[in-house]
């Protein structure tokens, strides 16, 4: 597999895909680095610090399961208990009515809704009232680092409807900005102490956080967007977000990794050092009814053999059925299948058709089939 994974890199680096990556295939962390982190640069460093985006949420989730296992909080307990501002929901009586044709809510969020994506908050993705309100308010989830604190963000967000009754549908993201605000609530700590000592320190990952100290920014790599000219600097390397003090409350933000860390992350999680029997049983089963699996509640063929649990897609049927993970919008990507085979690939361009055909591919490698054709191949 190692071998097929570096001939799969040396052809999306020679393709022009990306300008680089480090990877990992396989039970133990094998790290395979190829190209380099931007167009002629020197060769990629394994211990190269990424933007891992979205790969935060099971993170954020497997730290809201301890939190459960210690007692602090309860599933179906209302989070209203630690987010006043979310007391009381109205919500549209469909996904696209205008913002004031709204009914009040059967129900409070609780965390399980957080952690199922299914709080009422989260992407929409047919034109409507909503969808607008979101871009207008600056909420709609994109690649852009947090431009406010925890609490002003909070605020924007608790003034808008729900797209439909907590636990009765599925809208992705913004559910997850909520859960790392909640963290920090229930803790009464900030939600970057809350994931130390709740994932970090417990499983070995230094180099994980909000931040980038000073002496580890040039390990920073730079995050790129394809354009129609090429590749588009969107940060530079050593630099953005990330890096110099906190601006402002980032619990609502996401994290930096690196290749060895997010492995250690998923090495503990299948060997249980993080979750018990019956926790991660749960994560590894699809907790989301199929009712609320609506072709409107993300983007076309989402659900196909597909469910969600706590912070992971889980693959329901085919060649890959059990597999666990997700990806980061600039390309990162991981995934454990139930024999305990952990793939972490590690990359820096913007989410989009080619990157989506690199790991579609990916898949393909672990299980030893024939690569897909595409069109144009």
């Amino acid at each position: 597999m190692i071998s097929a994974l570096q001939r799969l890199l040396d052809r999306h680096v020679d393709q022009g895909t990306i300008p680089g990556a480090v990877a990992s295939l396989g039970h133990e962390l094998k790290p395979v680095g190829v190209g380099s982190a931007e167009p002629g640069g020197p060769p990629i460093r394994t211990d190269a610090i990424f933007r891992i985006q979205s790969m935060t949420k099971p993170i954020t989730a497997v730290a809201a399961l301890r939190l459960v296992e210690q007692g602090a909080i309860a599933l179906d307990e209302p989070i209203e208990r630690w987010m006043p501002e979310l007391a009381d929901r109205r919500v549209l009586t469909h996904p696209t009515a205008s913002l004031s044709d709204t009914v009040a809510a059967v129900r409070p969020i609780t965390l399980r809704h957080l952690l199922t994506n299914q709080s009422g908050y989260g992407v929409i993705a047919t034109e409507s009232p909503l969808q607008a309100a979101l871009h207008d308010a600056g909420l709609a989830p994109s690649n852009e680092p947090a431009d406010r604190g925890a609490d002003a963000w909070l605020a924007a967000v608790s003034k808008l409807p729900l797209a439909h009754q907590p636990g009765e549908g599925w809208r992705y993201h913004l559910s997850y900005q909520l859960l790392g605000i909640l963290l920090g609530r229930i803790t009464e700590a900030t939600t970057a102490e809350v994931l130390r000592r709740e994932i970090f320190d417990v499983v070995g990952m230094p180099d994980t956080g909000f931040r980038v100290p000073d002496s580890e920014s040039h390990r920073l790599v730079p995050a790129f967007r394809r354009t129609p000219d090429g590749l588009q600097l969107v940060e530079a390397a050593g630099s953005g977000f990330h890096t110099g003090p906190a601006p402002f409350d980032e619990s609502h933000a996401e994290l930096v990794s690196t290749l060895a860390d997010y492995h250690a992350f998923a090495r503990a999680l299948v060997d249980g050092k993080l979750l018990s029997a019956q926790t991660l049983a749960q994560l590894t089963t699809d907790q989301v009814d199929a009712s609320a699996k609506t072709p409107d509640s993300f983007y076309p063929g989402f659900w196909d053999g597909t469910g969600w649990s706590y912070g992971v897609q889980i693959t329901t049927e085919g060649p890959y059925q059990g597999r666990i993970g997700w990806s980061g919008g600039f390309g990162t990507d991981f995934f454990i299948d139930p024999d305990g085979t952990i793939s972490i690939l590690m990359i820096n361009v913007e989410m989009d058709e080619q990157i989506m055909m690199l790991l579609d591919e990916l898949q393909h490698i672990r299980n030893g089939m024939p690569l897909p054709t595409h069109p144009g191949d």
